[in-house]
């Protein structure tokens, strides 16, 4: 799964993940457009997306992490919070407030539930079990199916 544990109950599992059908369709026709080999991480998100359970963009759960969504998250070992907002390539911007899809903790995010745990990785190595505390904004939720 991108290189990223999920965690649900202590034990570390590929859930199930839920993705609006606009977002595959347009992860789909981002990652088509992308030349083999182009980031490290594309057929992971590929394989994410094969074994996505796709809805209508109405039906998706108001606590399901999709794309424009801001997530925040609790660090366990620090109770540290901050939260990052999953975007496209062409959204991410200098403020460190947007993280991308095609990054392997992006890629992971998609379709993950309030209250997952992560394992994310940290500058130098390592890792942080990272939860996501609440969906701060869905875009579904608010009624923005054509962002």
């Amino acid at each position: 799964m991108c290189g990223v544990g999920v965690q649900r109950n202590n034990v570390t599992t590929q859930p199930k993940i839920i993705i609006s059908e606009i977002d595959a369709d347009r992860l789909e026709a981002l990652l088509d457009s992308l030349p083999d080999g182009s980031f490290p991480g594309k057929d992971a998100l590929e394989a994410e997306l094969e074994r996505a359970d796709i809805v209508d963009s109405k039906k998706i759960p108001p606590t399901v992490v999709t794309m424009n969504s801001t997530v925040k998250f609790r660090v366990s070992s620090s109770n540290e919070e901050f939260s990052l907002t999953l975007v496209y390539p062409k959204d991410v911007d200098d403020t460190g407030k947007k993280i991308s899809i095609l990054a392997p903790v992006g890629s992971a995010l998609l379709g993950l539930n309030q209250g997952d745990e992560i394992e994310w990785p940290k500058p130098g190595g390592g890792t942080l079990k990272v939860r996501i505390e609440e969906i701060l904004y869905q875009p579904e939720r608010a009624g923005e199916y054509h962002r």
